[in-house]
């Protein structure tokens, strides 16, 4: 792959941001996770890609932060967005480390910001269930982990949507 800056016909002004996403999304090992290199100068190992794009460039571009800055000439939102993913991976990170607690019936329970959290386990089929308050998710879970993950995705889902 090329470092784009030096190659003719690639405009270094002018594009678009559309989104930011983090290669680790789902909260998977450093390990394993597969990063992405920056389009435009090659660097390795790009945690949060800026998909850009511009009008006389048929392809997006994913680049890392300090060339989406550079691209859009907007140094303020690759970076704020970037930040709030980075936010919401350490909020990830301290979920996996709630203290959940039992109810009578082996299920575990949480109560955060007046809402109740529940995993339920069906022990016939070990597999587990979420709900937040009276809303059940459709999923079946083969772990606890898996369960908690989506527990705290259902969460971030209910603040996007200023329902939380």
């Amino acid at each position: 792959m090329s470092n784009y800056w030096n190659t003719p016909g690639i405009p270094h002004k002018g594009w678009e941001l559309i989104d930011v996403f983090d290669v680790r999304e789902d909260g998977q090992a450093v390990e394993d996770t597969d990063y992405e290199t920056c389009m435009m100068c090659n660097n390795e190992r790009i945690r949060y890609v800026h998909i850009l794009e511009h009008e006389d460039v048929p392809t997006q571009f994913r680049v890392g932060c300090i060339c989406a800055e550079k691209m859009t000439n907007d140094y303020v939102t690759p970076r704020r967005l970037e930040n709030s993913l980075k936010n919401k991976a350490e909020r990830r990170k301290n979920w996996s480390n709630k203290d959940w607690k039992h109810s009578k019936n082996g299920n575990q329970y949480l109560k955060k910001d007046g809402h109740f959290l529940l995993i339920y386990h069906d022990k016939k089929t070990n597999q587990y269930k979420c709900a937040i308050d009276d809303n059940w998710g459709k999923k079946l879970f083969e772990t606890l982990s898996q369960a908690k993950a989506a527990i705290f995705n259902g969460i971030e889902y209910f603040k996007a949507k200023n329902e939380w």
